[in-house]
Formats: C-alpha cells, sequence, structure tokens
C-alpha cells in the first residue's frame, strides 16, 4: 500500500508539473508599459508616436527575442500598480531599482546609469554640500535612491518628496523647493535646454550614487522566465552593438551600467 500510495504521489506531482509548463507564457507576445514624458528617454510627438532612448531599448529587445511587442502607455504614479494587475507585463521606463521598488517587483540587470546632478538659480549655490545646504529644502523623488542618499547623507536639509522628475523642476520653478537632485540627463536635456530653465543651472560635481543604482526593466514577482529572456536579450544587444548605437543616438557619453 506504502509503494502504491508512493507511485500515485508521483503521478501527481508529474501531472501538476505537465500543467503548470503548459500554462507558462511562451512570451512571443509581450505587453511593456512605457510614459512618454520623460525626455530624452521616452516623449510622445504631436502625431502620438513615442519615441526616446527607453522606447528604442523596448523594441530591440523585442527584436532580439523575436517576440511581438505592444508599448503601453502609462502614468508614472500607476506603473507598479498597472503591471502587477496585468495591464502590461514589464516595465520600460527608466525606472531606478531601489529596494523599496524590489518588495513589489523583480527587476532585469540594469541596462543604463547616469550620474546625479544637484540643480538651482543660477549663483544660488557656490557647492552642494551638506553644510551649504543645511535649512535648504531639497526636492527629490520619493522611494529612490537620489532620496535615500539625500535622507542619509543631508540631515540638517528638508526634503520635498516628489512622484517624478520632471515635479523636481516643476517645485524648483514655483519656488518650493530651494534645489533639486536628479538626473544629470534629464536636468539638462528637458529643463535647463528648456525656456523654464532659463536662469538655473547645474550646482557642483556630477554625484555618482554606487552600485546598485542603475536602471533597469521591472517585471511581476514570479514571471522569472520573461525576466530570464529580458536579461538575454539585453547581454545580446549590448555585446552586439546595438546598445551604443541607440545610446549614441542622445547621449555623448557612456551611460551603459557596465562602465569602468
Amino acid at each position: 500500500m506504502k509503494s502504491l500510495a508512493r507511485h500515485l504521489l508521483c503521478f501527481a506531482a508529474a501531472a501538476i508539473s505537465v500543467t503548470a509548463l503548459a500554462q507558462a507564457p511562451e512570451w512571443k507576445k509581450i505587453r511593456i508599459g512605457v510614459e512618454g514624458n520623460y525626455p530624452p528617454f521616452s516623449q510622445i510627438a504631436p502625431s502620438g508616436d513615442l519615441s526616446g532612448f527607453d522606447i528604442d531599448i523596448a523594441n530591440a529587445i523585442c527584436a532580439q527575442l523575436k517576440a511581438e511587442c505592444t508599448l503601453v502607455k502609462q502614468e508614472w504614479d500607476g506603473m507598479i500598480p498597472a503591471l502587477n494587475v496585468k495591464k502590461f507585463d514589464a516595465i520600460v521606463a527608466s525606472m531606478t531599482i531601489s529596494e523599496e521598488r524590489k518588495k513589489a517587483v523583480d527587476f532585469s540587470d540594469p541596462y543604463y546609469d547616469v550620474p546625479s546632478r544637484w540643480v538651482a538659480k543660477a549663483g544660488a549655490f557656490k557647492d552642494a554640500t551638506p553644510e551649504s545646504l543645511k535649512g535648504k529644502k531639497i526636492a527629490v523623488i520619493r522611494n529612490s535612491p537620489r532620496a535615500k542618499f539625500v535622507a542619509d547623507n543631508y540631515k540638517g536639509s528638508e526634503t520635498l518628496l516628489v512622484n517624478k522628475e520632471t515635479d523636481v523642476y516643476m517645485e524648483l520653478t514655483a519656488g518650493r523647493a530651494d534645489i533639486g537632485f536628479g538626473s544629470s540627463v534629464v536636468s539638462g536635456e528637458a529643463f535647463l535646454k528648456k525656456p523654464e530653465g532659463k536662469g538655473y543651472a547645474q550646482v557642483g560635481p556630477a554625484v555618482n550614487l554606487g552600485a546598485g543604482a542603475g536602471v533597469g526593466i521591472a517585471i511581476r514577482k514570479g514571471d522569472d522566465a520573461l525576466r530570464d529572456k529580458i536579461n538575454s536579450a539585453l547581454k545580446a544587444i549590448m555585446a552586439n552593438g546595438t546598445y551604443k548605437k541607440l545610446a549614441d543616438k542622445y547621449f555623448d557619453f557612456d551611460v551603459s551600467p557596465n562602465r569602468k
């Protein structure tokens, strides 16, 4: 009887395993959440077409995987909730990998990393040391490595937490913050080069936040096969020159996460 019971248990386990394999998606069709309001990483033309580095990376990954991909526009604040209710399968929207976000989603390997920069009214600060910013209000994206950096190193400053990087510069120009801390690329391209950035400047040198602060592709927890496919595609496009060709369209410096 014990032998028969063991055989039945093994048969049941095998049946469950086969069923699980049959139900597992092959990921020939992938829906990707993108934003469209974060130049030069993503933007929407008057025609409604999406463009930018994130968009190009998403399309390159899909081409490498030979997958049929659909780009789904989503407001930044709802990105992770929309992923987890299966509105789409992955997020390619310049989402910085953080311990807080890892509680809700899994991440691919990083696909880019850029230094951070301080931005304020031109001439307002000679530098951005903790002493110089004591008592000042700093605008920074909530739940981000930059916010943690500010919290850890600028304890004498007040922090104004915002939901997306464009809000950092909106709070700055509205006078609700004294200085902003954000991406070196976005502060330059999406703010300082625009009319609203007139009279503002980057303060001090670029800040490298260190390992683990790169940008990754978010995937639902448990979708390990999709994460592995995306990681494989990222490695391939970095090795075959596609990544560099795409990055050179937007940046005049190395944004790869593996740079020395």
